[in-house]
């Protein structure tokens, strides 16, 4: 009877078709959890939704950063990361060449998410013909090519050789704060016609360099909610696959009520799964079994929650230099949720004791003890309660969110003399 509670919940949450995205299970992976519950083997069916959430956190996702030397490829590697350039684990920057070989640099949260800043190109150092095999190209998702002047032709040889591999690459016109700054002096200065100025510029110089179409995203590594930064992140989310697609949207920098947004919504996306594979397990006739295992999925996935929206102390100390304020400032925004390292086991239980779920799960451990029945009633109890904890603790950790975000973009308050 088991097997028919979660064979009934996998149907009711079979995704539509344009909902097979963002990493969740496929029609195929569908049609074989489908196969395995219908054998009877629900052990099997818990594993398969462990092993499709585990592929899911542990995707790796490897940036490319490459142009010329100076054309400030290291700090646009530390604002993909949310970094300062002096941030503990950012890339180092600097007026000269820093990079001479491959250097990778992991996301602070997302440990399997790494941008290479890659040595410069058109300098003696490194000459083109050299520099594809010297730098391992088929070893990255995609790659951003970067300069801080005009695009010549090192910049289409390399675009060429990156799209023979089946690579994706992405032109980017680095530093147009500084040209704006220049051009601010003149009289009649117009700043969206300065940078529609700057673009036609890149994409003539492109053409000239044997580039067809051209698409030059317009950015600055020290701001990184102006010109085409939110631009070029959403073409990279459109362009990935639904796996990396995840990944990449819960590495974004929380610079914006618009990521914070993205990143729910990425998040919400697994929940029903989630919830599936406690399903699976409670209705195992195993009594107690359902208890454990959901506690301790709660605080894996409440632990993801925080982390993907920076509520954890590294995060909120980084943050709170960033901004100039006092970490305790930024951690009174914390209203609903809580910091990922309180997300214990004894966390989970006095949440649980106050909620309704709670007596839910209560009621679910005695009818482990009724042959029958309590499988039949356990896997039902265990989806519902295991969806609605995790949606309620996402909803809290998202308004928390924004109200740290609130909180560090609000201007300083001006000292008493």
């Amino acid at each position: 009877m088991g097997a028919g509670v979660v064979r009934s919940v996998v149907r009711a949450t079979e995704p539509a078709p344009k909902a097979a995205m963002a990493g969740r299970l496929s029609r195929r992976e569908i049609e074989e959890l489908k196969a395995i519950v219908d054998s009877g083997d629900l052990t099997a069916a818990a594993a398969k939704l462990q092993e499709k959430l585990e592929s899911l956190e542990n995707t790796p996702l490897d940036i490319a950063i490459t142009g010329e030397s100076g054309a400030g490829k290291s700090s646009f590697v530390n604002a993909i990361l949310g970094l300062c350039d002096d941030d503990e684990g950012a890339a180092e920057t600097g007026v000269t060449q820093t990079t001479m070989e491959p250097k990778d640099y992991r996301h602070p949260r997302l440990r399997n998410v790494k941008l290479w800043d890659l040595p410069g190109i058109g300098t003696e150092s490194f000459q083109v013909d050299e520099y594809l095999d010297r730098v391992k190209f088929n070893s990255y998702d995609f790659f951003i090519i970067v300069t801080a002047t005009r695009f010549t032709s090192h910049h289409t040889t390399l675009a060429r050789a990156i799209h023979k591999l089946g690579k994706r690459f992405y032109y980017v016109r680095s530093k147009v704060d500084n040209d704006l700054k220049g051009e601010q002096r003149k009289r009649n200065f117009d700043k969206e016609r300065t940078l529609q100025e700057i673009r036609e510029n890149c994409i003539k110089n492109l053409r000239e360099a044997g580039e067809a179409s051209p698409r030059v995203f317009l950015l600055s590594s020290w701001e990184r909610t102006e010109y085409d930064f939110e631009l070029l992140q959403e073409t990279l989310e459109n362009e990935l696959d639904d796996q990396k697609r995840h990944v990449f949207i819960l590495a974004m920098p929380n610079i914006s009520a618009k990521i914070l947004e993205k990143k729910k919504a990425e998040l919400q996306e697994h929940i029903w799964e989630v919830a599936l594979l406690s399903c699976a397990i409670g209705a195992l006739p195993v009594p107690g079994l359902s208890l454990l295992c959901d506690i301790a999925i709660l605080v894996v996935h409440m632990k993801l929650y925080c982390l993907a929206f920076g509520l954890d102390d590294e995060s909120l100390t980084r943050l709170a230099q960033q901004v100039d304020k006092p970490v305790a400032e930024l951690k009174s925004a914390i209203k609903k949720s809580a910091l990922a390292s309180t997300i214990t086991k004894e966390f989970v239980l006095t949440l649980l004791s106050r909620s309704l779920c709670g007596a839910l799960m209560v009621v679910e451990l005695f009818l482990d003890f009724v042959p029958g029945l309590g499988s039949l009633v356990g896997g039902g109890i265990s989806f519902v309660t295991m969806r609605y904890l995790l949606q309620s603790f996402l909803d809290d950790a998202a308004e928390d969110a924004q109200n740290i975000l609130t909180k560090a973009l609000e201007p300083k308050a001006e000292e008493s003399i």
